[in-house]
């Protein structure tokens, strides 16, 4: 396929505000990442005659005071500080990945996993962290060589996700609501029927949104919250030390 055999000149650059720019609108939050700290693009071979295109981006930034399973993942390292003295610890420590955005003709070939696995090593510090809502559905953290911690997942949305599967939406589904939508229009009527019942029991949990009325707006409501659930992912960077001063 020419796809992958142009997969294979993909380079690792810095990359700057305008690569991000070009990919934003790609990305679940489509928003501007604020302050960053690094940021590294996935660009086409140098062409004569063509100008480099930007296929990927990755941006890290600064780590968030309150991150819930950072105490788990790290083994309370930063933990029994005062709030000061732990900021610096983390600031001298930490960065974590804010975004990362692959241009959609080119998914589905790993190359979130290679924009994180080779760009980490490059930020110089001993950890590197990132939370993904849509970690469940496309695990590239993990691929690249990150550890993920999640916290307990809720049992009506195991419930529903599995009731889904059997009416013919898998979990990489969930994150395309009309994709979903249009399995659900073509049901038979039976499988209708039970997954109806699943999700009116799935909504019970969610005051008002129970009243909703079956479609594509309802079915965005519900996979998002399937698919909302936060996972934290570490990497330590085998050859450096924490910072302590």
């Amino acid at each position: 396929m020419r796809r992958c055999s142009l997969c294979k000149k993909l380079q690792i650059v810095p990359g700057c505000r305008d690569d991000y720019e070009r990919l934003a609108h790609y990305h679940y939050r489509d928003s501007k990442p604020g302050s960053y700290t690094a940021m590294f693009a996935l660009k086409t071979a140098q062409s004569e005659g063509l100008r480099r295109q930007t296929v990927g981006v990755i941006v890290y930034k600064m780590p968030t005071p309150g991150a819930e399973l950072r105490n788990l993942a790290t083994g309370g390292l930063f933990d029994g500080f005062d709030r000061s003295t732990q900021l610096v610890l983390l600031n001298k420590n930490i960065r974590c990945i804010n975004r990362v955005i692959i241009d959609p003709r080119f998914r589905s070939l790993g190359l979130a996993s290679k924009l994180v696995r080779e760009t980490m090593p490059k930020i110089n510090v001993p950890i590197i962290e990132a939370m993904a809502v849509m970690g469940l559905v496309n695990p590239f953290f993990e691929k690249a060589g990150m550890k993920a911690f999640t916290a307990k997942i809720q049992s009506r949305c195991v419930r529903l996700v599995e009731a889904l599967s059997m009416v013919g939406i898998e979990r990489q589904e969930l994150i395309d609501p009309q994709k979903a939508q249009r399995k659900l229009d073509r049901l038979p009527a039976a499988r209708a029927e039970f997954i109806e019942l699943e999700i009116y029991r799935f909504l019970q949990s969610y005051g008002s949104a129970r009243y909703s009325r079956a479609g594509l707006e309802r079915t965005r409501y519900i996979l998002g919250k399937l698919t909302a659930r936060p996972i934290y992912y570490i990497w330590f960077n085998p050859k450096l030390k924490l910072r302590t001063s």
